[in-house]
């Protein structure tokens, strides 16, 4: 059965040819994008992938802490790829400011958190949809950065 659940899963990430996108939209304090992914990954040893989402979570919290949206002016506003997805790309984006966040931290942290979940993915055979998820549009109210719709950053 398992072996159906790989076969399976290894079909979809072939037919989704899935989109890594920038690791920050805006091209600033990002690190070099990974390698594109070209077949599916090998499931994780015994021990390595997390046993439940307890893990995922946590790195998620501790990631989330380190990313700080205030005291920003618009032109240091930035997002950065949240988790993984199981037919590739991030889950969601976070927003930060890059002049008061730790960028190298938050990205390490990030990093973590998206190893993770890919074994956490592949261990458990999971499946997703495989369509392309944008960064938000990000703008600042407040002094705090925030993901934005296009139509507010029109009015500004």
């Amino acid at each position: 059965m398992k072996l159906l659940a790989a076969l399976i899963a290894a079909a979809t990430l072939a037919a989704c040819a899935p989109s890594r996108a920038p690791q920050d939209a805006q091209g600033a304090d990002a690190p070099p994008p990974p390698a594109p992914v070209t077949a599916a990954p090998a499931p994780a040893p015994a021990g390595e992938a997390p046993a439940d989402t307890g893990q995922i979570a946590r790195l998620e919290r501790e990631a989330r802490a380190l990313a700080h949206a205030d005291g920003c002016a618009a032109d240091a506003c930035r997002t950065a790829p949240v988790g993984s997805r199981p037919c590739g790309g991030p889950r969601e984006y976070i927003v930060y400011c890059a002049a008061t966040t730790d960028s190298v931290a938050l990205f390490a942290k990030l990093a973590e958190l998206a190893r993770a979940e890919e074994a956490f993915n592949s261990a458990n055979g999971m499946v997703s949809t495989c369509e392309f998820r944008s960064p938000p549009n990000v703008a600042v109210q407040g002094g705090r950065c925030v993901a934005a719709a296009q139509e507010e950053l029109r009015a500004q």
